[in-house]
């Protein structure tokens, strides 16, 4: 498998690796393919990655798209930190459970340790994202989000306090 970043020829795998990942996904609003595709119109696309699986995963002809990560600026109580909001991460159905998720996952991580991010911010399932190092915020909150879903992974420094902020491609689709 080969994590690299996107480029112009991977969009509409992306919006469909996004469509179909969460098309029966019970806490999500359908919308993820068209947040990724609001923040790439901002320029609020902070770090966006592809899996490429390669033929031992059941892919036809070479390499495929499988899946994909966004990181995007996660302004802390109005101010830019340096701190990243990971979201949405998307693998197609057929190949989830192989690790293309986790690979995604640690790829972006790296890449943001290698920016010199101070951290990184998720709304997601600790049992899973405690693999990566990520925990329950105790001084972050993200509004309208219960506390035990706000995970953080302090890169660089301490967990700083107030409220995590999204650009407003967050509420594509509504």
């Amino acid at each position: 498998m080969l994590i690299r970043p996107e480029t112009s020829a991977d969009f509409a795998a992306i919006r469909a690796i996004n469509l179909a990942a969460f098309a029966n996904h019970p806490y999500s609003r359908q919308t993820e393919h068209l947040i990724v595709e609001a923040l790439r119109e901002a320029g609020a696309l902070a770090l966006s990655l592809v899996a490429e699986a390669d033929c031992e995963l059941e892919c036809e002809g070479g390499g495929e798209v499988a899946g994909h990560i966004a990181f995007s600026r996660a302004p802390i109580d109005g101010q830019d930190l340096g701190w990243y909001l990971l979201g949405p991460v998307a693998v197609l159905p057929g190949l989830q459970r192989r690790g293309i998720g986790s690979d995604l996952v640690r790829a972006g991580l790296d890449a943001l340790r290698d920016r010199g991010a101070k951290g990184c911010v998720l709304v997601g399932d600790q049992a899973f994202y405690a693999r990566f190092g990520f925990r329950q915020a105790e001084r972050l909150s993200y509004p309208g989000v219960p506390r035990e879903f706000v995970l953080c992974l302090p890169l660089a420094g301490a967990e700083p306090e107030g409220d995590v902020g999204h650009h407003p491609a967050f509420e594509a689709g509504f």
